[in-house]
């Protein structure tokens, strides 16, 4: 069989060489008959008359011996496939215009399952990652908190449902460098952490068992960037030592390049967790979360019921720092993909919109062309071609579009792919580890072949269908125009509807986001952001471990930047506004009774002034002054969100509070001040307490200069400043307050999805109108003569253009009323990604009508213009 393939394949390309063979056969053949009939006592000339008689025309056979073969169906491919090509050159518009709709639909459903096939198909790299969960403390505010080292300890030796239970604290390091004291990111984790993920070191080894306890020297690994960006990737890597944290650390070993660890992202160094640090040794001091392996056959279920028993007999034994304390888990794939799970599956549904309205699209303009070929097809078929023959050439005219059109998306879907990519902010990149192998792989090309062979076969189905319906001999007498019109109407204008429809789920659904995008960046976060410049500063040397020396450090970065150029104010704090909300205590008002829920609250140190720096408003009260140190008695501000939990229909000036997980020593309220975001965004304000930065100071906090100039410039001039009061003073994290709420995660998530499915409704609303357009542009052509009748009558201008206005609104109003039905149901998708927005917000969806309903009048009227222009002796003599 593969000889004969082989033997058709070269016959195809040696045709006139085969055409010779078969005329030498048939000449043999021929002769041989001659002979035998002359032998039968014929002469000559009747011989080959009765020979030729019985072959029929030398030509006639050798066709059906061709077309009885192999090649002659290969060879009828290629001439399909050579006038399919003739066609789409001969009608350079058509052709332009379904390939270039086609391909945009294409690109951007292509570029989108890159996506959702990097973060929600392709399996994550650890062994058997099905059951790794990741493990929390959950609190009154809410599910996902850092777990205490000496909880950890317990829920290790005391747990049934686990093989392994470790720990990680992505916090970073101070790394001594030759140019002095820098930040560098990484995590501690305990000894048998990569064990655990099943992730082995491409170069050295892994931590021994024994390596994270107290004593024991102090090893690292490095990633695989890490390598490659500090150490130059130099084969002698191990054995070399590198000082975090003041403290010497030995390279063991490079973990694998494809290694990515998203909850500690971005990592350079990965050193062993101990348990004789300060916040090791207290119960009530939280900085780590979980990573635990299910042993074989334990459900999720099981295993959280497990915990929260644990966690329960806990906050029995330790009611001081565990009251209220529980246990929560997460399958380690929903830590890493859960918050983009929605965006992605939001946007792919978006995608397929945006594909299907660009498929109809072009389906109409199939619609249209086989119409007016009609004739064309009817001759064809009157002079011997079959239906079958017909289809054919169809089928090959579809499958070229769609080939074209597939070839070119995947083109620019993969520059879309590293267009978006680069659109990350370098912070949102490194913790989302699955963008690094965004790409065309075997995955995303079977998507795009599959989406361009269901648009081969659509296209080539329509038109097969006409023909298949048609009447070839009424096709010919008519010509195709009359009748092409009535089905126009009755399949075009459905197929436009469709179209409108879809627009309008689209555009709701951008609209949405657009305003919940809009809400979020003007939520009141307490502060005015401009014109605020941020720093952090850390000095780990020996010389600033004692709050006196922080303070004299504190004092000393105010004195020289205060000289600045530009700088209005300055102030300090433990931590900045507009984060991740981490840092809190647990808060009990002094002589009342215990709270039982809503204990934890955010707990933030700052300079006096501070919340005039920031323009925070002081509702009542007072602010902090500098004497308010450690030999004064401790005192704090609250925001409102707290006086409203703690002191509900009380004045909270004057009265006291405490905490179990810091000193017992009561703190008195001097002052409320309007609620500050210091989480993200799309968070709901969380009650805090403010304290003097001198009464509880650090070698590590957060530096916030008010300017009256530039921003950027100031924060240069502001690093060489307190560089130069000691070189191993590390200065990182460079950031303007309005950079700093732009590009906050939520933020982004946001201004991405409002953005990309923004475009997607753009292209929706551009291609529908379009589609609208041609119906009624269509319907105008095909009406010439009835619209020539009626002005030869008397009918005016206006008449006319209400007939076509008339029939383009009600298909816009169709579509339009349709779609609102749809993106009811539809928008609920977006129900998780709305801020402050309901997903049947009334302006938006009559903004929307709006918008497109315009659009169409302002498609529909180029049309109708015309057909009111038409002379009416022209129009009739046309015809």
């Amino acid at each position: 069989m593969f000889n004969n393939l082989i033997a058709g394949i070269r016959a195809l390309f040696h045709r006139k060489q085969r055409n010779a063979e078969i005329h030498a056969e048939l000449s043999s053949f021929l002769e041989a008959s001659i002979d035998e009939k002359m032998r039968r006592g014929l002469s000559r000339e009747q011989a080959e008359h009765a020979a030729h008689a019985e072959m029929a025309s030398t030509e006639s056979v050798r066709h059906k011996v061709w077309s009885a073969s192999w090649e002659s169906t290969a060879e009828s491919l290629f001439q399909d496939l050579r006038f399919a090509l003739r066609q789409l050159r001969r009608n350079p518009g058509f052709a332009t215009t379904a390939i270039l709709i086609l391909t945009l639909g294409i690109a951007a459903s292509v570029a989108i399952f890159s996506f959702v096939d990097a973060a929600l198909i392709r399996p994550l790299p650890f062994q058997n990652a099905s059951s790794l969960v990741i493990l929390f403390e959950n609190n009154s505010l809410g599910p996902r908190f850092h777990l205490s080292y000496k909880d950890y300890i317990d829920w290790k030796n005391q747990n049934t449902v686990f093989s392994n239970l470790e720990i990680y604290a992505p916090w970073g390091f101070m790394m001594q460098t030759p140019a002095g004291t820098q930040k560098a990111d990484g995590a501690l984790v305990s000894a048998n952490f990569f064990r655990t993920l099943g992730v082995t070191p491409a170069i050295g080894r892994d931590f021994r068992p024994d390596e994270d306890q107290a004593g024991a020297a102090r090893p690292v690994l490095l990633t695989y960037a890490g390598w490659q960006r500090l150490y130059g990737a130099r084969a002698d890597i191990t054995g070399q030592t590198v000082v975090l944290d003041n403290q010497p650390n030995t390279i063991i070993g490079v973990l694998p390049r494809d290694f990515h660890f998203q909850p500690t992202e971005p990592a350079d160094f990965f050193a062993t967790e101990r348990p004789d640090g300060a916040c090791e040794k207290d119960r009530g001091c939280h900085n780590q979360f979980g990573l635990a392996r299910l042993r074989p056959g334990v459900s999720l279920a099981a295993a959280m019921a497990n915990m929260k028993n644990i966690a329960g007999r806990l906050a029995l034994q330790y009611p001081d720092s565990n009251r209220d304390r529980g246990a929560f888990m997460l399958p380690i794939t929903d830590l890493i993909v859960g918050d983009v799970r929605p965006i992605l599956l939001v946007l792919l549904a978006g995608a397929a919109l945006l594909l299907l309205i660009a498929t109809v699209n072009v389906a109409s303009l199939l619609l249209v062309r086989s119409e007016t070929r009609k004739r064309e097809i009817a001759v064809r078929g009157a002079i011997g071609a079959s239906r079958a023959r017909l289809l054919l050439q169809f089928v090959t005219e579809g499958v070229v579009l769609a080939s074209v059109a597939g070839i070119l998306g995947s083109v620019l879907a993969c520059a879309v792919m590293r267009y978006a990519v680069g659109l990350v902010p370098k912070d949102m990149f490194a913790s989302m580890p699955y963008l690094y192998s965004i790409g065309f792989n075997f995955r995303v090309f079977i998507f795009a072949a599959l989406i361009s062979f269901a648009a081969a076969a659509l296209f080539s189905i329509i038109p097969a269908v006409r023909v298949t319906l048609s009447d070839l001999r009424e096709d010919l007498n008519a010509g195709g125009r009359g009748a092409a019109g009535t089905v126009w109407r009755r399949f075009g204008s459905n197929l436009v509807v469709v179209e409108l429809a879809l627009a309008v789920v689209l555009l709701a659904g951008a609209g949405l986001l657009g305003k919940s995008f809009y809400r979020l960046l003007h939520v009141d976060t307490g502060l005015v952001p401009d014109h605020l410049a941020t720093l952090q500063v850390s000095a780990q040397s020996p010389a600033y471990q004692q709050p006196p020396a922080q303070i004299a450090l504190e004092r000393e970065i105010q004195s020289r930047l205060s000289t600045l150029p530009g700088v209005r104010s300055i102030a300090f704090t433990s931590q900045l506004p507009l984060g991740d909300g981490d840092g809190t205590i647990d808060l009990d008002v002094f002589g009342g009774p215990p709270h039982k829920d809503l204990r934890e609250v955010a707990d933030r140190e700052v300079s006096p002034g501070y919340f005039s720096t920031i323009r925070a408003r002081l509702v009542r009260g007072r602010w902090f002054t500098e004497d308010e140190d450690s030999t004064k008695s401790r005192v704090g501000i609250i925001n409102q969100q707290l006086a409203k939990q703690f002191f509900p229909g009380e004045d909270p000036i004057g009265q006291q509070v405490f905490s179990d997980s810091r000193s017992k020593s009561h703190i008195r309220i001097i002052g409320v001040i309007s609620d500050i975001q210091e989480g993200q965004l799309d968070a709901a304000p969380r009650a805090a307490i403010y304290m003097p930065f001198n009464q509880a100071p650090d070698n590590d906090f957060a530096v916030i200069l008010r300017t009256t100039q530039t921003e950027d410039a100031v924060l240069s001039s502001a690093t060489a400043a307190i560089h130069s009061i000691d070189p191993v003073i590390a200065v990182h994290d460079p950031i303007t307050m309005t950079q700093r709420l732009h590009d906050s995660p939520s933020a982004w998530f946001h201004r991405s999805s409002a953005w990309l499915v923004g475009c997607f409704a753009a292209l929706a609303l551009i291609l529908s109108v379009v589609g609208l357009y041609g119906v009624i542009s269509y319907s105008v052509s095909q009406r010439t003569r009835e619209i020539g009748v009626r002005m030869a009558l008397g009918a005016q201008r206006s008449s006319v253009y209400r007939l076509i206005l008339r029939e383009a609104g009600r298909l816009a109003f169709i579509g339009i009323a349709a779609g609102l039905l749809c993106s009811l149901a539809a928008t609920t998708l977006l129900r998780s990604l709305l801020f402050r927005v309901q997903t049947w917000d009334v302006t938006t969806l009559a903004a929307v009508a709006l918008t497109l309903g315009a659009a169409a009048l302002l498609a529909s009227y180029l049309p109708a213009r015309r057909a009111a222009s038409v002379n009416p002796t022209e129009a009739l003599h046309a015809e």
